[in-house]
């Protein structure tokens, strides 16, 4: 789990930027089920933060399985050719990076359901501005 916190009253920017990571993390949650594609979580994810012109601020993956390795399949990342399956347990992790001002990321780790997935560390993410 990450959650990314500001000390004292951020910019506009810097709010509009946790809002994109935030809505993008949240898509790449609605997409998964069992028998999605890997890549279209990814997908999900970096679709939502194309639209707000940072696709180029995302470096990484959306996320990767959890198991006794740190990271493990499935990897939710571009072109992964690999179907979810119910009862596996992924990462859920979209940031943006930006030179000269820092990054944000938002981080869940998620059980894969038949219907959907389910949020296994339900920490607030609203809370995230510490005056």
């Amino acid at each position: 789990m990450t959650r990314t916190f500001y000390l004292g009253n951020p910019s506009r920017r810097v709010r509009s930027l946790y809002s994109a990571v935030l809505e993008a993390q949240q898509r790449a949650v609605r997409s998964l089920g069992a028998g999605k594609w890997a890549r279209d979580v990814d997908a999900a994810a970096r679709h939502a933060l194309a639209a707000r012109g940072l696709d180029g601020c995302f470096t990484h993956g959306t996320g990767h399985g959890v198991g006794l390795e740190i990271h493990e399949k499935p990897r939710l990342a571009r072109g992964e050719r690999q179907r979810l399956e119910a009862g596996c347990v992924v990462t859920v992790e979209p940031g943006v990076y930006l030179e000269g001002l820092g990054g944000i990321r938002i981080e869940d780790t998620v059980l894969v359901r038949r219907g959907g997935g389910e949020i296994l560390t339900p920490a607030p993410k609203d809370d995230w501005i510490i005056m």
